[in-house]
């Protein structure tokens, strides 16, 4: 039993001085550049922002440093718009199939940081493409290396919908009150939706809601709507005690953002027919 001990004793102590002995591991030495990018699914248009951190991992300075912007496929003033970046100590700029910004001289160690404001060209196709960086200086450059994937999306599209119904009312002056009805059938949110509305042939408007006058033609800014979301106008039209005959009134979208996909349902029409003022039919 003592022999037993006495080993389990050598050999911790053994173990004690070989873990004590063995060197420290040296901790790792940090990329020259990284990249964060404030998002990876972009659409046309859209605006994007990368941080560029330089550090540099040398013993000596590197003077004239440089952080590099690239898109690996093609030069990135084909897919990007350089719009401002900050860090630099002078304006970032295109240069050959780069966007570059110089931090001045980086000492062993030391660390810059750029951040790039881009705008993705309005015209650019859907599908991918390679964010690359790079510490470059004048008398030293670091390997290009790889970022993220950024994935651009096709565009995003609300279909806005129009119907228009009509209600004649008994009287002398052929009046009927229309409801203008806009829906956004999606997928996305429609912004400035916009919709012109005219009470047909020999007919004036008499009253209107959500809407503005301008001689025979209804404007009516409906603004806003989130997808399955509905909105309504109103006007009034009269034709008169001696009104006869057809008319048709009509409501088209103008304007909504973004695209609309489906231009078969911009605008609706609604026919009715006066037989003087006393009797309108719909």
């Amino acid at each position: 039993m003592q022999r037993t001990g006495r080993r389990t004793a050598v050999l911790a102590a053994l173990t004690t001085a070989v873990l004590c002995a063995a060197p420290a591991v040296a901790a790792a030495a940090p990329p020259p550049s990284t990249i964060d990018v404030s998002a990876t699914t972009v659409r046309a248009g859209d605006t994007l922002t990368v941080t560029e951190q330089l550090t540099n991992p040398t013993d000596f300075t590197v003077t004239g440093a440089k952080a590099a912007l690239y898109v690996k496929e093609k030069p990135i003033a084909d897919v990007l718009d350089l719009v401002s970046c900050t860090g630099a100590i002078a304006p970032c700029a295109p240069y050959l199939s780069s966007f570059r910004g110089g931090v001045g001289d980086l000492g062993a160690g030391e660390s810059r940081t750029v951040t790039w404001t881009l705008h993705l060209k309005d015209d650019v196709e859907p599908g991918q493409f390679t964010l690359q960086h790079q510490f470059a200086g004048d008398n030293y450059a670091f390997d290009v290396e790889d970022g993220p994937v950024v994935t651009i999306a096709a565009p995003a599209k609300a279909d806005v919908k129009i119907a228009l119904t009509g209600t004649p009312h008994a009287g002398l002056v052929a009046r009927v009150d229309y409801v203008i009805t806009v829906s956004n059938t999606g997928p996305a949110s429609a912004t400035g939706v916009r919709v012109t509305a005219n009470p047909g042939t020999a007919r004036t408007i008499t009253a209107a809601t959500g809407c503005t006058r301008s001689g025979a033609t209804l404007t009516c800014a409906i603004g806003t709507l989130a997808p399955g979301a509905t909105a309504t106008a109103k006007f009034t039209s009269e034709g008169g005690f001696f009104a006869w005959g057809a008319f048709t009134a009509t409501a088209q979208r103008t304007a909504s953002a973004p695209a609309d996909p489906n231009v078969a349902n911009d605008s609706a029409s609604k026919k009715c027919s006066a037989y003087t003022g006393l009797f309108v039919q719909c």
